[in-house]
C-alpha cells in the first residue's frame, strides 16, 4: 500500500509539472520528506508550478529579493510564453470563486469578459493593481487541489479565523514558535498594525471578535528540508514569489526578523529593518493528515477552465460604443457553480 501511495504522488506530481517551464519548477518540490500526505503533496506542486511560471522570483534567506522577472500589471508574457501577467492574476480571483464577491469594486465586473477574445481591459487591469490578490491565490490553489473543508476568502483573515474556530476547516490554529511547519502548511503574519501581536495577540483578538478584520498575509509551505522552509506566496512584491526562511534542528523559525513599528522600518539610517522577511509572524496553519480531511465537506466551488491566452484580434467589446457594430462579449467566465458567502 506504502509503494501504491508514493506510485499515486509520482504519478501527480509529473502530471503537474508537465509544463514547458518544469525545469525552473524542480528545486521547489524535489524530495518531499518522507510521510508528506498526497494533499499536502498536491497544494505544494500547485503553488511551485504557479512560481516557475512567474519566473521564479524569490527572496533569499537574509530577505533580500534575489530575482523578479515580471510584474502583476504587466501585459509581458509569463514563462509559458502565453499569458500576460495581469491575466493570470484574474485567473487566480476567477478560478479560486471569488471574483462574483468583488462586483462592488471599479473595474471587477470587467474581468468577467477578459479571455481569448482580445480585449485587454483597462479597468480589469486597474482592479488587478488595486486589489490586494495574495488571498484569492492561495484560494485558488487550494480549489486546484481540490482541499475538502477551505472556504475560498479574498482576506486571508477569512480562513485564519476558520482554523482558530475549528470546526470544517483542513487547517488547525498553532504557534509557529512551537510546533513545526510542513510541506502544505500555511505560515501567516499580520500586517499594517502599530503593535506587534504575535501568536497570543492575534489568537486574543479572534477569541474576543475584535472589531472588523486584520490584514494578513499568508504564504504556502512547499518544502522544508536541508535546515531551510521554502514558502511561496502571491502579489509578493508584485507576483508569484518564493521566500526562504531558515529553521533550527526541531523545525522551527531560526532568527526570522520580527517586529513592527518605526524602530524596524526600512530606512536609509536603519538598513537592518530591510528584510523582506521582518514580520509580525503570529500563526502557523497545519494542514490536517488525508485521513481527516477525507471526512471534511467537498469543496463548494471546482476549478474552472483556465483564461484562453489572448487571440491577435478582437471580436467582441465589454465598454461597447454604441453604433460601433461589435456585439458585446458573452460571459463565458461565469462559474457553474455559485460559490458559498464568507463564513
Amino acid at each position: 500500500m506504502h509503494r501504491h501511495s508514493i506510485l499515486l504522488r509520482s504519478i501527480l506530481l509529473f502530471v503537474l509539472f508537465a509544463t514547458p517551464w518544469l525545469a525552473r519548477a524542480a528545486g521547489c518540490v524535489s524530495a518531499q520528506p518522507a510521510g508528506t500526505g498526497m494533499e499536502a503533496a498536491k497544494i505544494a506542486a500547485i503553488a511551485c508550478r504557479e512560481n516557475a511560471l512567474w519566473y521564479s522570483p524569490f527572496i533569499d534567506a537574509n530577505g533580500r529579493l534575489a530575482s523578479n522577472t515580471v510584474s502583476e500589471a504587466e501585459n509581458a508574457r509569463l514563462s509559458d510564453g502565453a499569458t500576460p501577467a495581469w491575466m493570470r492574476v484574474v485567473e487566480y480571483w476567477r478560478g479560486s470563486g471569488l471574483l462574483p464577491r468583488m462586483q462592488q469594486f471599479p473595474g471587477a465586473s470587467d474581468c468577467n469578459y477578459v479571455g481569448g477574445g482580445g480585449y485587454s481591459s483597462p479597468q480589469c487591469r486597474a482592479f488587478v493593481i488595486d486589489q490586494p490578490w495574495s488571498a484569492a491565490f492561495v484560494s485558488w490553489v487550494m480549489v486546484q487541489a481540490g482541499l475538502r473543508g477551505f472556504d475560498p476568502s479574498a482576506s486571508h483573515f477569512g480562513y485564519v479565523g476558520d482554523a482558530y474556530r475549528g470546526g470544517d476547516s483542513p487547517y488547525r490554529f498553532a504557534d509557529p514558535d512551537q510546533v513545526p511547519a510542513s510541506v502544505g502548511d500555511l505560515l501567516c503574519y499580520v500586517r499594517s498594525n502599530a503593535t506587534q501581536l504575535g501568536f497570543g495577540g492575534l489568537s486574543a483578538f479572534i477569541a474576543r471578535g475584535g472589531p472588523g478584520a486584520l490584514n494578513m498575509h499568508c504564504d504556502i509551505v512547499v518544502s522544508n528540508q536541508s535546515g531551510m522552509l521554502s514558502l511561496v506566496g502571491g502579489n509578493v512584491l508584485q507576483g508569484v514569489t518564493m521566500r526562504f526562511v531558515p529553521i533550527n534542528r526541531n523545525g522551527l523559525p531560526w532568527n526570522l526578523p520580527r517586529g513592527v513599528g518605526a524602530s524596524t522600518s526600512c530606512w536609509p539610517s536603519n538598513p537592518d529593518g530591510c528584510s523582506f522577511n521582518r514580520h509580525d509572524w503570529a500563526v502557523l496553519m497545519k494542514l490536517r493528515p488525508d485521513a481527516e480531511l477525507a471526512t471534511l465537506p467537498a469543496p463548494s466551488f471546482a476549478p474552472s477552465a483556465p483564461i484562453a491566452a489572448p487571440q491577435s484580434s478582437q471580436q467582441c467589446c465589454v465598454n461597447c460604443v454604441v453604433g460601433s457594430g461589435i456585439p458585446r462579449c458573452p460571459n463565458p467566465n461565469a462559474p457553474s457553480v455559485v460559490p458559498q458567502e464568507n463564513r
